[in-house]
């Protein structure tokens, strides 16, 4: 414990220093809450990538970038002094105890459906406390940061509480199909309207997290495995093209789908 204590207290001093009007750093100078959002953002999806690639150095670097975002953020706080990195800690100690009293207290949960439930209420009663208790909504306690992928899974997770939901995979399936039939009905129309287009487009992504929820797949960690899984293809079809004597600038498409299926198989 106090090995650990000594290494955050390292940080900490190290942060206080770059940030330290004379001889801190003119580029850590410069940041603030709102300029760090495209960093946080691209330092979180580094340790996602780390641990697809299940690469544990990797994932311990990119964890300790991802750290060092909170202590900024603490650090900008305990500047503008509306809060410090001690009250970040403390305040995910106290909100972990307080969401967790069949751990730390004497609730008793019997199955994975009560220990939702008591999750949903223990927010509802949060919010409440927070003087936020104007929206009733079985959707009020579902946060607006998360992706968009994200969200649409919650969404259709807490809709699915209270039984707005199908109860097998069949109709799942056919929104689906529906959805694409509508996406290109709007295509195929003698003049397409872009907006519409969008739109269909958007409720075709919207069933497909929802076929994703329901074969309990998360829809944010699919896709950025399919991201990965299409970009180490398509580099291996760069190389296969180099080694036939062609590039992928000057390989006909017919070429570069040959070159991929060899990759596929």
């Amino acid at each position: 414990m106090k090995q650990n204590s000594a290494a955050i207290e390292q940080l900490l001093h190290i942060m206080k220093r770059l940030r330290d009007p004379v001889t801190g750093c003119p580029w850590d100078l410069k940041q603030t809450f709102e300029t760090l959002v495209p960093y946080t953002i691209e330092e979180t999806y580094e340790v996602v990538d780390a641990i697809s690639r299940k690469d544990m150095g990797d994932i311990k670097d990119e964890l300790g970038d991802l750290l060092f975002q909170v202590v900024f953020y603490g650090q900008l706080g305990e500047e503008q002094q509306v809060f410090t990195f001690d009250d970040i800690a403390q305040g995910i100690s106290d909100k972990l105890i307080r969401r967790h009293p069949h751990v730390f207290g004497n609730s008793q949960i019997q199955n994975d459906q009560e220990l939702s439930q008591q999750w949903d209420d223990i927010k509802t009663q949060e919010r409440i406390k927070a003087g936020k208790n104007d929206d009733l909504s079985v959707l009020a306690n579902i946060p607006s940061g998360v992706t968009p992928l994200t969200k649409a899974h919650k969404l259709q997770k807490q809709c699915a509480k209270v039984g707005f939901d199908w109860p097998t995979i069949e109709p799942v399936v056919g929104k689906v199909k529906e959805e694409i039939q509508e996406v290109m009905e709007e295509v195929q129309v003698e003049t397409p309207n872009q907006e519409r287009i969008e739109e269909e487009i958007g409720d075709l992504l919207f069933s497909v997290v929802n076929l994703a929820r329901h074969l309990n797949v998360n829809a944010e960690s699919a896709l950025i495995k399919a991201n990965h899984k299409f970009e180490q293809r398509f580099r291996q079809v760069e190389v296969t093209l180099e080694n036939h004597e062609s590039s992928i600038y000057s390989a006909s498409l017919d070429e570069m789908e040959a070159a991929w299926q060899r990759v596929k198989n």
